[in-house]
């Protein structure tokens, strides 16, 4: 990984806070927000003031329809050699694009809402308990990530509800390709961390998911707005890909940071034959947000 560049003016440091307990010393990393986005922040806020009363899911619609043409790019949160926070609102992966849509609609319901709460509720998503305590902290795997999310009581999975069926296949694509991700390459003590992380997903006894055959005929039990992770038979991998359900003319698509188109997109093809037109997509899993 690079590190970042010295700091420019324009850029606001909130917080480096050291609490000192006796025989602990716990670190909140500092976030960093680039001028820009705290510009885009306060178009944002301005833009949705008037879905503010409406319904959760109208407020997350046109919080991702905000970001409509915005730019693909890999790797967003990687760039730092401390794991801290992120925020960019100027270009996303097909994850950091679902979070983001999730942490603003938050905020956008917030009595105050700032940067800084933003970022806090950035915080609750991304990172397990909240917590940033290093790169191994962060939500990797999809199921991983719905289920601490559902345990927040920030959304629900509700693939087995509208006809999924169990997986049971073994997580540990990470461990696995350890040359894959620049954080686990030569730093062991991370990769354990990992593979502990995996341990668990793997203890709790697989997942459900939608298999791709059952999509078409179940498409009208899937929430407009839900989460939708495209499973794989890539092994050891639970997800590849993540985007929303987003119906349009009456026909379920969704709209997802595009790797093929290089932006964010509603696509143009129903969400079904996306993931029939993929030999390695088994199904999907749908998470409602709450």
């Amino acid at each position: 990984m690079k590190k970042l560049s010295c700091l420019k003016e324009n850029i606001f440091i909130l917080a480096l806070i050291l609490i000192i307990i006796p025989g602990n010393i716990i670190a909140q990393v500092k976030t960093e927000f680039l001028l820009e986005d705290r510009i885009v922040f306060d178009d944002y806020i301005e833009y949705i003031k008037p879905w503010k009363s409406n319904s959760k899911d109208l407020i997350m619609e046109k919080t991702a329809l905000f970001f409509l043409g915005k730019p693909y790019v890999a790797h967003t949160l990687d760039q730092n050699v401390v794991e801290q926070l992120t925020v960019n609102f100027r270009e996303f992966d097909c994850f950091t694009f679902v979070e983001t849509v999730i942490a603003l609609s938050m905020t956008a319901l917030e009595e105050e809402p700032t940067i800084e709460a933003y970022a806090d509720n950035l915080k609750s998503i991304r990172y397990r308990d909240k917590v940033i305590l290093g790169y191994h902290s962060r939500l990797h795997y999809t199921i991983d990530w719905i289920y601490e999310n559902s345990k927040n009581g920030i959304m629900k999975d509700i693939t087995s509800e509208i006809g999924g069926v169990k997986d049971n296949k073994i997580i540990n694509f990470m461990s696995e390709h350890r040359t894959s991700y620049n954080q686990l390459t030569d730093d062991d003590t991370t990769l354990n961390e990992i593979i502990k992380v995996e341990t668990k997903i793997n203890d709790r006894g697989g997942f459900y998911y939608l298999p791709k055959d059952e999509i078409a005929k179940s498409d009208s039990l899937i929430p407009h707005m839900s989460v939708v992770g495209f499973t794989t038979s890539l092994e050891g991998l639970d997800v590849t890909h993540v985007s929303f359900a987003f119906r349009k003319d009456r026909e379920l698509k969704f709209i997802h940071a595009s790797s093929v188109l290089n932006e964010i997109v509603i696509d143009k093809q129903l969400l079904s034959n996306y993931c029939n037109s993929r030999s390695s997509c088994t199904g999907i899993i749908i998470a409602k947000v709450l």
